[in-house]
């Protein structure tokens, strides 16, 4: 996805699930999930990550705590990266330690301080002019490259190839993807890897607070807000009977239409709308700006060819909110930088509570669905859960930030329908 542009009052009596949607019942409803199937990571070299890890673990009662020594991304951009093998020695190794004897851990939860992205890898993505050999020519997050702990060691794991948009690479395919039911390691394979990140501490901490105050009253959120989604017609507006598509080859040569993405957010406006929610579908060439407690937000980015930074930089977003967008690099750096593409970080100092990004080119493919992630979590999924559900790849690009655990609509409806193909 290269840069191609410049860039109600409503009652809990509303919010019924009705008969579009295939019924997940049984064991497919949504559970509490418990701090014991998290593992929280810190970074004994970085004052920042210990900081954000002590509040994290205070606020969700965490107790497993893993400590590990690697460079400080916090005091850089050039240490958001890490070789692979500094990355194997200091942050996976101990991992596995750990995990070998904590069988029951599902969630895994990184802190700023701990790089982003791996260089050197057989997976994650590259430029497609790339020489180097395709060993190391790889560039994942570190962030996917966790969540697909184990997959090397499972029969069923798809081995992806992909190529377009001036990349080229391998990931996995997910194996929860579109998944109607709770994640377990134990079923699926890998963890669910989330970030507590942002340009401060402050705004790293500020994730949690957010969590645990749209769990706290989730009927003030949708008095206040509503989830924004900006299509771009110029890109055709599809058919969105047609999406959320899953990936049924092992091959992707080329990235998919841009039409499916405004197809598939067009399609979450009506799995919002027959459920009450409070949700505002745009269908103009503009890009949309000037919105405040936003509960969710999808878009273009800095890929709509009517982009505005101005615009961009107006929109703030109410505690439990999520939110992805159709950029390439939308979290190249949780630094404050100059020019390139809209980041996601500039939407968690505005208020975001949940959102995924991407470190290098992930292909349009990568981003996340719009109506499996409004989906779930409007069903009572957790935060990590219905962003894995909505992605189709792990060991890729993507970084999902915020706390695993959030879920202010668990236990607030009666009944559970989610998406299936």
């Amino acid at each position: 996805m290269r840069r191609i542009g410049l860039q109600h009052l409503i009652s809990w009596a509303f919010l019924g699930w009705l008969p579009l949607l295939a019924w997940a019942g049984g064991s497919n409803i949504p559970q509490k999930r418990s701090p014991n199937q998290v593992l929280l990571l810190v970074n004994e070299n970085s004052s920042v990550s210990l900081a954000i890890a002590e509040d994290y673990a205070r606020q969700r009662h965490v107790k497993n705590i893993l400590p590990v020594r690697c460079q400080d991304s916090a005091l850089s951009a050039a240490n958001e990266t890490i070789p692979l093998a500094a990355y194997t020695q200091s942050i996976e190794t101990p991992v596995r330690g750990f995990l070998a004897t904590h069988p029951k851990i599902d969630f895994i939860v990184l802190t700023k301080g701990i790089p982003i992205r791996i260089t050197g890898a057989s997976m994650g993505s590259c430029d497609q002019d790339s020489r180097e050999p395709e060993s190391i020519r790889g560039h994942p997050s570190v962030d996917s490259y966790l969540s697909a702990l184990d997959y090397t060691n499972m029969g069923a794991a798809l081995k992806i190839y992909l190529a377009g948009s001036g990349a080229i690479g391998c990931a996995y395919s997910n194996r929860y993807w579109n998944a109607a039911e709770p994640f377990s390691h134990a079923k699926f394979g890998g963890y669910l890897v989330t970030r507590l990140d942002g340009y401060t501490e402050e705004d790293a901490k500020a994730l949690t607070a957010r969590s645990l105050a749209a769990e706290k009253d989730p009927a003030r959120m949708l008095r206040q807000g509503k989830v924004l989604l900006d299509a771009q017609p110029i890109f055709g507006l599809g058919d969105k009977a047609t999406q959320p598509a899953p990936i049924t080859r092992a091959h992707i040569m080329a990235e998919s239409a841009w039409s499916e993405f405004n197809a598939d957010m067009r399609h979450a406006s009506d799995v919002l709308s027959s459920r009450g929610m409070p949700v505002e579908l745009d269908l103009a060439e503009t890009f949309v700006g000037q919105r405040s407690n936003l509960l969710g937000y999808f878009s273009w980015g800095s890929n709509d060819p009517k982009y505005s930074e101005h615009a961009y930089q107006t929109l703030f977003f109410a505690p439990g909110s999520m939110s992805d967008t159709a950029v390439s690099t939308s979290a190249r750096t949780f630094l404050p930088t100059r020019g390139g593409q809209s980041l996601l970080v500039d939407l968690i100092a505005h208020g975001l509570t949940g959102g995924k990004g991407y470190t290098d080119e992930p292909l349009l493919q990568a981003i996340a669905s719009p109506t499996i992630v409004l989906d779930r979590y409007t069903a009572g999924y957790t935060l990590a859960e219905s962003f894995y559900a909505a992605s189709h790849f792990v060991c890729w690009e993507d970084v999902v930030i915020g706390d695993p655990l959030c879920s202010p609509f668990l236990g607030r409806v009666q009944g559970n329908r989610t998406i299936k193909q």
